[in-house]
């Protein structure tokens, strides 16, 4: 109750306030001597008792009336009210389309993380989940994708939802995973999430592309989807993920063989208006999206609106009747205060 009461009440015009110091000292200086008779009788000590009643009456009531009457006057004049604030936040922001590769060689541990080895796929939620973090203002969806594409998440400003999906990616083993099919659809993926950027009103529509491998599968190469994106006005930014010596080679058997292909990556960047980044380390993959970070800014006005409840009146009322009451004490006991 006290919190809210500090949190709501304010002055409008606290500027009036200074009067009540010298009310104070008004008060002061006028309990020092009560009123003063006219005529002395210096042997009729019952008229003297009776002066002095009257003196203190007059302080017991009549004063503080005329204090109370004074500083609810004081109080009015400062127009207390009791204050809500609303909060209005307008930001044209950004849809943003995450891409993400959950072929078997993001198992791959080439990573470090306080020097013990961290695999691709955690290295990529990571990071992603921070950039999803800094974005309150822009819709955000997911697809993973492997031999196929995947909907994680539509684009939705719901981004404990899509945090959700992005922990529950899973690698496919014997059979269970995000995406079943096996392979690298780059193309497909690319094209899926176009078609959900596609109509959508937005100042700026992206593409985040996670992967660390060569397509070789799907129903469309990453350059036809490149060229299609472009064509929507969708911007691209690619992001290699894994260290050389991490590639897959044929000693590996439960990976399939793939390479990056870098050239494949920084075209599909190239032709959409985008960046593409090579990440080797996690370090380096935490630069690589502040980096798209920055580049991509949301704009956002915040307006506040203020609503005022007037309380003067109830100040004045109390003024009013103690003033009304000081003038009734006075008529009916006949004395000055």
């Amino acid at each position: 109750m006290i919190e809210d009461f500090i949190q709501h009440f304010r002055f409008a015009q606290p500027g009036w306030l200074m009067l009540l110091l010298p009310s104070c000292l008004l008060l002061l200086l006028r309990r020092g001597r009560g009123a003063t008779g006219a005529v002395v009788f210096p042997n009729l000590g019952v008229l003297v008792s009776l002066g002095r009643k009257v003196n203190r009456l007059a302080w017991n009531l009549g004063i503080p009336l005329v204090f109370i009457s004074l500083v609810f006057a004081i109080l009015g004049m400062a127009r207390p009210v009791w204050r809500n604030e609303y909060q209005s936040r307008v930001a044209s922001g950004i849809d943003i389309m995450i891409a993400f590769d959950v072929s078997l060689s993001m198992d791959i541990d080439d990573f470090r993380l306080n020097g013990r080895p961290m695999r691709r796929i955690d290295a990529a939620k990571q990071v992603v989940d921070a950039f999803i973090s800094r974005r309150p203002d822009d819709r955000i969806g997911l697809v993973a994708f492997a031999g196929r594409p995947v909907s994680v998440c539509p684009i939705t400003l719901d981004h404990d939802w899509l945090r959700m999906g992005l922990d529950g990616l899973k690698l496919n083993r014997r059979g269970y995973g995000t995406v079943v099919e096996q392979g690298t659809a780059i193309g497909s993926a690319l094209a899926a999430s176009g078609t959900r950027l596609d109509n959508r009103e937005a100042k700026s529509k992206i593409i985040v592309l996670i992967t660390d491998g060569a397509s070789n599968s799907g129903k469309i190469s990453p350059l036809e989807a490149a060229k299609h994106l472009k064509t929507l006005g969708i911007k691209t930014y690619t992001v290699a993920i894994g260290t050389e010596k991490g590639r897959v080679d044929s000693t590996i058997q439960r990976y399939p063989r793939m390479e990056f292909d870098l050239p494949t990556l920084r075209k599909i960047a190239s032709e959409t208006r985008g960046e593409h980044f090579w990440a080797k380390s996690l370090e380096a993959l935490e630069n690589n999206f502040q980096t798209i970070d920055n580049l991509e800014k949301t704009e956002t006005r915040s307006l506040t609106v203020i609503e005022d409840r007037e309380l003067y009146a109830w100040f004045v009322a109390v003024s009013l009747l103690a003033a009304l009451g000081v003038t009734v004490y006075m008529s009916v006991n006949k004395v000055s205060v």
